[in-house]
């Protein structure tokens, strides 16, 4: 009881609120009890409950401290002198600056008792503060319009409650604790707004660009680039600070390129992880971030979109005990989805399953990855030896960029382990070449090779909108299909509708799935280059790249317009 006195005459309103209330001693003890683990005042808890009424205490409160009352709806709040004050101040004492008068800053505060506010009002604005008793339920909603106005260039781009996204960063490297303009409210909603609308859009990457004059914003989606955003420039650097607080970057550092992290958690059960990396320009750092979903690597085999006998020679080629799997493309084309795919296929309590990656882009629970650290000595290989000594199933390397990871990955494949890697090669015959080229031994590449995947992404066209294209005979015919097809040939083009983006809607994989049969082995131990691979790879049925595309042309999921950008030579 002592405890509820005392705090009671520290202010004189809570005994004003206890009689306006009507509410005894053991009941003000149990809302202000909820004021403190709600974070706001115990004036705020009992008008929010409906247990007193805000102009009453608010002319009491003038009475009982000889100051004045002010009604905020005399007043425009998009006029008030917002900026005097730090907007984190004014969340945590709930005050408003009103206006100023040479060095007099009058501020509406419904609880003027709070005597640490006006102390510290006074410290951070250099001028004296002066109370004016305001109506709390006006008092909260006139902040939260102030706060939460937009600049007028990010107007189309705000939302709501864009401030309660959980937001951390990743790894605490070069972390700083200086407080910038990249901390205002609108530049953290804006971000925020941004990182929001790219997950929504499924979009891939996001490219933050200053220039001389202006200031560019630019999603990456379904392997586009386009245009989103275009801030003034002289906001660009608070956007770039804000989001490389965010990264756990050092801000202060803008001469060399910097890498970071940031988790946004959507939900209980969903969180998304943006891979940030700036890189200095010449009118500033250049930010780009890549979406890191782990739902796209559960997504199921069945979406990747291979061919029926495609998708039989992959889940064959996973499920052998033992041998490589080499996975071959571009940067972007979806090695990494398909790899993980297979991995989630294989990733079961029986199996003791390793991946080593320069970075871990998408996290998954019962499978042990490996970040890559070449500056740290944790290169591929290194990496590789550790896994042989942990009683590995299943290893998945990167990337092999060398011979001494190649030559590691083939002796864990001939020795008992199932091994995934990556290549870059533009297609399946040329990455055996490549192997040869890196110094691995054509015998040791028979023995040990399971599978050679090339792939590339393309857009599908939307559904709802997408039409039959009219193209001429000899169009077709150059494009690889056959005159007795022709008839009955029925090729889409892309329209664009409120549904999609430009016609396109979501990506498919175009595949080229070769298995080493007897004869490629027996050419490859004769010295057999990628052109005579290529020659015989068709002669056993393997579809190239562009044959597989133009399936997807055949079952109407994509345009030969589509086929042409991503697999023309």
């Amino acid at each position: 009881m002592a405890t509820v006195q005392s705090e009671l005459k520290l202010s004189g309103l809570a005994n004003i609120l206890m009689q306006e209330a009507a509410l005894n001693e053991s009941e003000i003890r149990l809302h202000i009890k909820e004021a403190r683990t709600n974070k706001t005042s115990l004036l705020t808890q009992l008008v929010e409950n409906k247990l007193v009424n805000s102009l009453d205490i608010a002319i009491k409160a003038s009475n009982e401290f000889g100051l004045p009352y002010f009604d905020l709806d005399a007043i425009d709040w998009r006029s008030l002198p917002i900026n005097a004050v730090n907007d984190k101040l004014i969340q945590k004492h709930h005050f408003l600056p009103l206006f100023v008068r040479g060095k007099t800053l009058f501020i509406g505060m419904s609880d003027p008792t709070n005597h640490q506010a006006v102390e510290d009002i006074k410290f951070q604005s250099l001028m004296r503060p002066d109370i004016v008793v305001v109506e709390e339920n006006k008092l909260a909603k006139v902040i939260e319009l102030a706060l939460e106005a937009p600049d007028t260039t990010m107007t189309d781009l705000l939302d709501e409650d864009l401030e309660n996204l959980n937001i951390g960063g990743g790894e605490d490297n070069m972390a700083t604790d200086v407080q910038s303009d990249a901390d205002e409210a609108p530049v953290v909603r804006f971000v925020n707004k941004i990182l929001l609308d790219a997950i929504k859009k499924g979009v891939s990457d996001i490219h933050m660009e200053p220039y001389e004059k202006n200031f560019r914003i630019r999603y990456r989606q379904d392997g586009m680039l386009y245009s989103v955003a275009s801030p003034p420039a002289n906001i660009a650097t608070r956007i770039i600070s804000r989001v490389k607080v965010m990264s756990r970057m050092d801000i202060a550092e803008r001469r060399v390129p910097q890498d970071g992290r940031i988790k946004m958690i959507l939900s209980k059960t969903r969180a998304i992880d943006f891979r940030v990396n700036t890189c200095p320009t010449l009118f500033g750092e250049k930010v780009v971030l890549r979406i890191l979903d782990p739902t796209v690597a559960q997504m199921g085999i069945d979406k990747l979109g291979f061919e029926p006998d495609q998708r039989e020679l992959f889940l064959k080629a996973i499920h052998k005990p033992y041998g490589l799997v080499l996975v071959t493309g571009p940067t972007g084309s979806g090695k990494t989805v398909s790899l993980y795919t297979g991995l989630n296929i294989l990733n079961s309590i029986e199996r003791n399953i390793s991946t080593a990656e320069d970075p871990v882009e998408i996290t998954v629970e019962g499978i042990n990855q490996v970040n890559v650290n070449n500056k740290a000595g944790l290169t591929f290989a290194n990496a590789l030896r550790a896994f042989l000594r942990q009683d590995p199933d299943i290893i998945m390397v990167g990337e092999i960029r060398d011979l001494e990871t190649a030559d590691i990955a083939v002796k864990a494949a001939q020795t008992g382990h199932l091994v995934l890697s990556t290549l870059h090669t533009n297609d399946a015959p040329q990455t055996l070449n490549r192997l040869m080229q890196m110094g691995v031994a054509p015998f040791n590449i028979v023995s040990a090779v399971n599978l050679i995947m090339a792939q590339r992404l393309g857009r599908r066209l939307c559904e709802a909108c997408k039409v039959p294209a009219n193209l001429p005979d000899n169009v077709l015919l150059s494009a690889g299909f056959t005159q007795e097809e022709l008839p009955d040939l029925t090729v889409y083009k892309a329209v664009g509708c409120e549904k999609c983006t430009n016609g396109y809607k979501g990506r498919v994989g175009i595949y080229q799935v070769m298995a080493l049969s007897e004869k490629m082995c027996s050419m490859i131990l004769n010295g057999g280059n990628a052109l005579q691979l290529t020659q015989l790879s068709k002669e056993e049925g393997i579809n190239d790249l562009r044959a597989s595309g133009l399936n997807k042309v055949r079952q109407g999921i994509t345009s030969l317009e589509e086929i042409d950008r991503v697999t023309k030579e």
